[in-house]
């Protein structure tokens, strides 16, 4: 059985920090892609950063130069260390752990609320 969790998420206050972590279990992560995502009330769901099998990154421009996406592949996980956080990353972040355009799983989501 496939079960993708996610942990860190928190009340932080403007200016902030948080690390968000996603553990697989079920898969062997390291042959997927793996990604955060982001909804927040009201909006779709969007993609915030990701990162191949390879090792290759990318980001919403949005984040650039906040948030940086890792993975331990010995420990199935990966991180997402969110910096300078803004009121706008208020959301329930995902993570997603993506094989193929049919063979995807998803996290419960965790909250990340940024205010003062």
């Amino acid at each position: 059985q496939v079960q993708i969790v996610e942990s860190g998420g928190d009340l932080v206050q403007p200016g902030g920090s948080l690390r968000l972590s996603c553990v697989a279990s079920g898969i062997d992560s390291s042959i997927y892609t793996m990604g955060w995502y982001r909804q927040a009330p009201g909006k779709q769901r969007e993609l915030v950063a990701r990162m191949t099998s390879t090792g290759s990154a990318n980001y919403a421009d949005s984040v650039k130069g906040r948030f940086a996406i890792s993975r331990d592949n010995a420990k199935n996980t990966v991180f997402l260390q969110m910096n300078s956080l803004k009121p706008e990353d208020t959301a329930v972040y995902y993570c997603n752990a993506q094989r193929s355009i049919v063979v995807y799983y998803w996290g419960q989501g965790t909250q990340v609320t940024v205010s003062s």
